[in-house]
């Protein structure tokens, strides 16, 4: 009693000094201690540590529904590799899906047509039947994207639509004269890349882009800055320049290139902003690189080497510690702790005697989803773990 007879920040900064399993032991000393323990401004610090807990390192909290104590039991799962596997979601033809995860929503593009699911939170499998379904291509989706009013997704036929999320219309951009790989969108800014070897800049009221950057080469992927005053274009690296380099979106110039050892085909097949000046990319040459935009941008600050040397097809972060990746065959998705250079823990998907990439793969605090060619996989980290109970 005389521990709880102390005022709380003394008690808070005492805690402070025990790591996970002893905040676990004394938790089971009494009732009023579990219920002090168990306070998230207890776990915040150790929840830093862990990895994929919703605690961004600028100290954002993805996850505040959740209490802190139970994302790190599931985090050391993640950390160990412990989980449940299963294949929510099979197809008959080769495809080349693409995923956004929202909440308990997940949207997955499968041939012309993008479907919702809702998600059983007993299991994080899919509802049996999509509650929405988005379509008027052409062709194949061949990426999509996912704002608070709009889904904007880009086509094999060059087409890109604009639906709204809140009733049935749906624009057509036209512009592109083949297949759309890659699209971001972040208030009310469009950016499209193409097989054509165009870069597109277009606004939600507007039918025809604003502007057209030809870019003498493939572009596989683009991503705008969180400040919304530049963006960047990973190409295919077929020509003689780097193939990622960053835009002013008003002036629309070049205003640098990240890089300057890219062999020829190392292509960029996905990038990721985690702040301002920080973003992942990874494509064909079978790296995850970190680029600090504030400093020289001719070296990346850290790189991770797919060991298989497999091409890596998608990447996401948590924000923290926690990068995941999607590999070129047989669907291996990789977990990787930023802090170290060695791949943390690995997950062979497929099978099959015709190997498939992981084309996407989405995760929250609990479960990660991974789109091969024929399947949906479903990776669950709710187990029960050793140390914390």
């Amino acid at each position: 009693m005389i521990l709880l007879q102390l005022p709380e920040d003394v008690l808070y900064h005492i805690l402070s000094y025990l790591d996970y399993k002893s905040l676990s032991r004394l938790s089971q000393v009494c009732k009023s201690i579990y219920r002090f323990v168990n306070r998230d401004a207890v776990w915040r610090r150790i929840a830093k540590e862990f990895l994929n807990t919703g605690i961004s390192r600028d100290g954002t909290d993805i996850y505040p529904h959740i209490p802190l104590k139970e994302r790190v039991k599931i985090a050391q799962n993640w950390y160990n590799g412990v989980c449940k596997r299963a294949i929510p979601l099979k197809w008959k033809t080769q495809l080349l899906p693409w995923l956004q995860l929202e909440g308990d929503v997940l949207f997955l593009s499968q041939a012309a047509d993008i479907r919702a699911y809702h998600l059983r939170q007993d299991s994080g499998r899919l509802q049996r039947n999509p509650f929405e379904i988005y379509s008027g291509h052409n062709g194949d989706v061949c990426h999509f994207v996912l704002t608070d009013s709009h889904l904007i997704s880009g086509g094999s036929e060059g087409k890109i639509l604009v639906h709204s999320r809140t009733s049935d219309m749906s624009v057509e951009l036209s512009g592109h004269n083949q297949e759309v790989n890659c699209l971001d969108s972040k208030d009310g800014l469009i950016i499209s890349g193409s097989r054509d070897r165009t870069t597109r800049i277009w606004t939600l009221t507007s039918t025809y882009p604003r502007h057209t950057i030809p870019m003498y080469d493939r572009v596989w992927s683009v991503a705008i800055s969180p400040t919304l005053s530049s963006f960047v274009t990973g190409t295919a690296c077929c020509e003689n320049f780097s193939p990622l380099r960053i835009w002013d979106v008003e002036r629309l110039e070049c205003v640098c290139s990240l890089g300057s050892e890219f062999r020829r085909g190392a292509g960029v097949l996905d990038m990721v902003f985690e702040s301002p000046f920080q973003l992942f990319t990874c494509g064909y040459d079978t790296f995850i690189r970190l680029w600090d935009l504030r400093i020289n941008p001719q070296k990346c600050v850290m790189e991770w080497e797919e060991p298989h040397d497999s091409a890596l097809y998608c990447i996401q972060t948590d924000g923290n510690h926690m990068i995941a990746s999607g590999s070129s065959y047989y669907g291996v998705v990789r977990l990787w702790d930023k802090r170290q250079t060695e791949c943390l823990q690995f997950f062979q998907l497929s099978s099959d005697p015709v190997s498939s990439p992981v084309y996407c793969l989405r995760f929250s605090s609990t479960h990660l989803y991974a789109a091969l060619a024929t399947a949906l996989h479903l990776l669950d980290f709710r187990q029960n773990p050793i140390y914390i109970r």
